[in-house]
C-alpha cells in the first residue's frame, strides 16, 4: 500500500499483498491525512476487503473516496458496454436497481448493492461491496475457479461456472428482513461441482 499526496487530494494504491489488516494498520496513524478527496488506485489482484478496509478508512477520517481505478480498468456505467473481446475488471461506482442486466467478459467488482430484479453476469469473479439479492453469474462459459464475493449474499440464485445454487423453498427475498448496515461478507466458490457459501473476513 502506499499513499501519496496530489494535487486534487490523496492518492491511495493498494497492491496484490495487502490484507484489511495491514491496510488498516498502516493507515490508522495517517488518519489526519485521509480527509481530503482521496482516489483509490487498485494494483494487479487486489483483495475486495482490502479495498472496504481503505474506503472504511477514508469515511472515519471525515474524508470523501473518490474514484477508484486501475492500469487497464474500465470504470463504467450500467448504460456503457464493453469493448468486443476485452476481459478486463470492470468497476461499477454504484449499485445496481431492478431491471439493470450487465454482461462482462471478465471480472465485475460492484461498489454498492446488487437489488432483487438485477442480473449480473460476468467471466470472471463478481464482487460486490454491498449486499447481493439479484440474480449474478460468476464464470460464464465454465470458469470454476470463479467467485462471487457480497456482504452478504442474499441472492434467490447464485451460478459459478455451470452450477447453480437456489435459496431455499419458503425463503423469499420480500420476507428477508431489511439489513441494519453492512452486513457480513461471505463468499461463494465452487467446491466438488457444489456452490459453497461461507463467511469471510
Amino acid at each position: 500500500m502506499k499513499l501519496r499526496g496530489t494535487l486534487g487530494g490523496m492518492n491511495l494504491l493498494l497492491e496484490p499483498g495487502d490484507t484489511a489488516t495491514s491496510v488498516s494498520q498502516a493507515l490508522a496513524p495517517r488518519a489526519e491525512l485521509l480527509g481530503a478527496n482521496v482516489t483509490l488506485e487498485v494494483q494487479g489482484d487486489t483483495d475486495p476487503a482490502a479495498l472496504e478496509a481503505a474506503l472504511a478508512a477514508v469515511r472515519s477520517a471525515g474524508g470523501t473516496p473518490g474514484r477508484v481505478r486501475a492500469p487497464r480498468v474500465t470504470v463504467t456505467g450500467p448504460a456503457a458496454g464493453e469493448e468486443e473481446g476485452s476481459a478486463r475488471t470492470v468497476i461499477l461506482p454504484h449499485g445496481v436497481r431492478a431491471g439493470f442486466r450487465g454482461e462482462y467478459r471478465g471480472s465485475v467488482v460492484i461498489l454498492g448493492d446488487v437489488n432483487p430484479g438485477a442480473e449480473v453476469v460476468a467471466g470472471g469473479d463478481v464482487i460486490v461491496m454491498g449486499a447481493l439479492r439479484g440474480v449474478v453469474h460468476a464464470g460464464y462459459g465454465g470458469n470454476a475457479d470463479a467467485i462471487v464475493w457480497a456482504r452478504p449474499i442474499a441472492s434467490a440464485q447464485i451460478r459459478i461456472g455451470d452450477a447453480v445454487a437456489r435459496a431455499p423453498e419458503g425463503s423469499s427475498l420480500s420476507t428477508m428482513k431489511k439489513l441494519e448496515g453492512p452486513g457480513d461478507a461471505e463468499l461463494a466458490r465452487l467446491q466438488g461441482g457444489t456452490i459453497v457459501i461461507e463467511a469471510h473476513r
